[in-house]
């Protein structure tokens, strides 16, 4: 058979210079690939095509265009911090175009990972290896048509030689691709559990395609999704393949944030697909999911940015542990676990913050005789009083203070709360299942988070459980899309007055290096 490859043009072409011939650049960029691949190793590479996820998924590109686009995360303009010529509110306020940096940058790390999962089954892989490469393939495949609705592809001599330009998949045919590839590698990925997460596995294909299933009417028309019972059903016998695996189970009351822990790799009883962190191995940049919301004067100190909105806050009960706790656990090595002090360290920072070293109220950096008290107000331009204070903080991972440099907090891609929830959805959506299925599947969760049971359940209140059980994950605006809420208005952002903004522009840079590149409509 012939080997089928995907790879992302733009990897070269949106840097040549004028001077320059872009058909030079591509020979000597291919001659470079080429050099030494009789010692390849196949393994490295599968390292290599791990390695590729970190920059677009732990809190960086693809998380923002997730969740700074939607009602649960917005980058407001601090004075003069966080301008960035508007890039970052414009991503919240949908106003961006195809020459925002977000565009491009995602469009770039995705097709990266891309290429260089398809790179690895060009060396004699094994057959898990392959497997892998895959499954990493497929999942950036699936971000790559969520968000530009279209997927770049390679086959064949076009793999080898960049002057043919890579034909363009439209949504049913990478769909198609997808479904296809996941279903062929199920038997040759390892059946692991949550503790060794970080390699693909049989789960995490299974989880991957029930979001394909779940998502397919929304990829395939965006303004009036359909759900096909027999979609449906997919996604339900898969979550049931996944529950009756034996190995997950929701976390334990006050354990929410084992998933999410310095040794989540260990505590977690969740995550499904996680990306690797370890001090002194490798990782990515999980610093970001603290630096991008603490005030310079928290410990550690960040660089007083984004931060959620209240109406999305006052989603949560106050009982429910994910609005936020002290979270007790051994990379924490300041006072507030050695002297006992159980200041909250986890979840959406609201109000007075303290110092964990002494236990008294933090202050503002300028004034500092300002009380660092996060308010509920905030909008997307701050300026005077408020202006290092305004809005609530989410911290989801534990920062882990027992290492300098990489920190070992394994970035979550797939939980086992999702699973549960996808299946709940699918039911109401009309797939084969009682209401009181899915209404028992939303609580089993709930009674472990420390909230009352629903006593009901509706698509409206399903979405708002997904909210709070997967904020920040990288999820909100997939939601948003397939509910059919993408479009309105909330707190600092107009209803949208053109649906084009339910998909994101091709970059141009893009459309200039490959012709098969269409613009999405609007742009």
């Amino acid at each position: 058979m012939k080997l089928r490859t995907l790879l992302y043009i733009g990897i070269i072409g949106s840097v040549v210079s004028s001077t320059y011939s872009c058909t030079k650049l591509k020979e000597e960029f291919k001659g470079e690939l080429e050099e030494g691949t009789s010692n390849v190793d196949p393994g490295s590479l599968l390292i290599t095509a791990y390695n590729s996820l970190n920059t677009p998924y732990q809190q960086e590109q693809r998380w923002v265009m997730q969740e700074v686009s939607t009602d649960a995360a917005m980058a407001p303009t601090r004075g003069g911090d966080w301008d960035d010529n508007g890039m970052h509110r414009a991503i919240h306020l949908h106003t961006w175009n195809a020459d925002n940096g977000y565009m491009n940058n995602t469009f770039v790390s995705l097709g990266t990972a891309i290429y260089n999962a398809s790179n690895v089954l060009r060396y004699k892989p094994n057959a898990q290896q392959a497997a892998e490469a895959r499954f990493i393939r497929a999942l950036t495949m699936f971000d790559m048509l969520d968000l530009y609705g279209v997927v770049p592809m390679r086959e064949g001599e076009s793999f080898d030689d960049f002057r043919i330009a890579p034909e363009v998949l439209q949504p049913q045919a990478a769909i198609d691709y997808m479904v296809k590839e996941l279903n062929e590698i199920l038997s040759s990925l390892p059946a692991n559990g949550p503790k060794a997460a970080y390699v693909a596995n049989r789960n995490a294909a299974k989880t991957l395609l029930m979001k394909i299933y779940l998502n397919k009417g929304a990829f395939l028309n965006r303004q009036a999704p359909a759900f096909a019972a027999d979609d449906m059903n997919k996604v339900i016998a898969l979550a049931k393949e996944i529950i009756t695996s034996g190995a997950y189970t929701v976390s334990a009351k006050g354990k929410y944030f084992d998933n999410f822990a310095p040794d989540n790799d260990e505590k977690s009883t969740e995550n499904i697909y996680t990306l690797f962190n370890k001090n002194g191995e490798r990782g990515g940049n999980v610093d970001r999911t603290w630096n991008t919301i603490a005030h310079y004067n928290m410990n550690p100190g960040g660089w007083n940015g984004w931060c959620t909105l209240s109406d999305y806050y006052d989603k949560f009960a106050a009982a429910d542990e994910r609005r936020g706790i002290y979270y007790e656990y051994a990379a924490d090595t300041t006072s507030n676990r050695k002297k006992e002090f159980g200041r909250q360290n986890v979840g959406f920072f609201a109000g007075q913050q303290y110092n964990w070293s002494t236990n008294k109220p933090l202050m503002a950096r300028n004034p500092s005789s300002a009380p660092l008290s996060f308010t509920r107000e905030v909008t997307i331009r701050t300026s005077g009083a408020t202006l290092e204070t305004a809005g609530i903080r989410p911290m989801k991972y534990a920062f882990d203070y027992g290492v300098t440099g990489q920190r070992n907090n394994d970035w979550v891609v797939f939980r086992y709360s999702d699973v549960l929830l996808m299946q709940a959805e699918a039911i109401l959506r009309g797939g084969t299942g009682a209401a009181g299925e899915a209404l028992a599947l939303v609580n089993s969760i709930r009674t472990n988070r420390g909230v009352t049971n629903l006593t009901a359940l509706t698509l409206d209140n399903l979405l708002d459980e997904r909210a709070r059980e997967l904020y920040w994950e990288g999820w909100r605006r997939q939601d948003l899309i397939r509910f059919g809420k993408f479009l309105l208005a909330w707190q600092e952002k107009a209803a949208d007055p053109d649906p084009k903004t339910l998909l994101y522009p091709i970059p141009s840079q893009q459309i200039a290096v490959n012709p098969n590149l269409k613009q999405n409509p609007g742009y």
